[in-house]
């Protein structure tokens, strides 16, 4: 049994978030909410935020009922890229830098361990 959580438009690069994700794949859920919730990085509120509403959905489907967040684990979970928003900053002698404000869109897939 598995739920899946998608997550778009999130504001930050997705090489950041990537570094996050990269950390819990594989995990049990109890064990990756920890890791992300005392994590340092930004990136890991977003990716705390997507994978407690996987788990969410898994609990609230028909045919499961409640579920022990130690039966579950993280099956896939990755990041792609979003829209990049041009921004221009002033520069000197006339120029313009150019600013890419990149997003990303997160998936999570949440499985029972057989």
């Amino acid at each position: 049994m598995e739920s899946k959580a998608v997550v778009k438009y999130v504001g930050s690069s997705p090489r950041k978030m990537r570094l996050v994700v990269d950390l819990v794949r594989g995990k049990s859920v109890g064990e990756a909410l920890s890791m992300l919730h005392f994590s340092s990085k930004h990136a890991s509120k977003d990716a705390e935020k997507v994978l407690r509403s996987a788990v969410a959905n898994i609990m609230n489907r028909e045919d499961v009922g409640r579920l022990d967040e130690n039966s579950l684990y993280v099956k896939e979970i990755f990041v792609d890229g979003g829209p990049v928003a041009k921004r221009v900053l002033p520069a000197p002698q006339g120029r313009a830098y150019r600013i890419r404000k990149r997003s990303n869109h997160i998936t999570v897939v949440v499985a029972t361990k057989e």
